[in-house]
């Protein structure tokens, strides 16, 4: 009789969550490193820089919140492969912009 269950070993759900880690530390350094450029070009004070890092924060954590409440409802691969997709296609199109100004508003 075969066996229908298709785990994998404890070595894919780690190398899955330290790829998962490395993308939520890159982008939380790319954050920090760009805090001055970020200062100047949009005229912000300490105090400005300082709500630039506790927004990133916030939205992490109400992303995390809702990721973890989608996990539960469709399944915590999908969840995963999604969101790392999202970020990817995000992180692709901002590297591919022509600049960095906005025309739109």
């Amino acid at each position: 009789m075969r066996s229908t269950d298709t785990t994998r070993g404890p070595g894919a759900a780690l190398a899955a969550l330290a790829g998962a880690q490395f993308t939520v530390m890159l982008a939380t350094s790319i954050v920090n490193v760009a805090l001055p450029q970020i200062r100047a070009g949009v005229g912000l004070s300490d105090s400005g820089t300082t709500w630039v890092v506790n927004a990133y924060g916030l939205a992490f954590g109400a992303l995390l919140l809702a990721g973890g409440r989608a996990a539960d409802l469709i399944g915590r691969r999908r969840v995963l492969l999604a969101g790392l997709a999202v970020f990817g296609a995000a992180s692709l199109a901002a590297g591919l912009a022509a600049s960095s100004s906005s025309d739109w508003a």
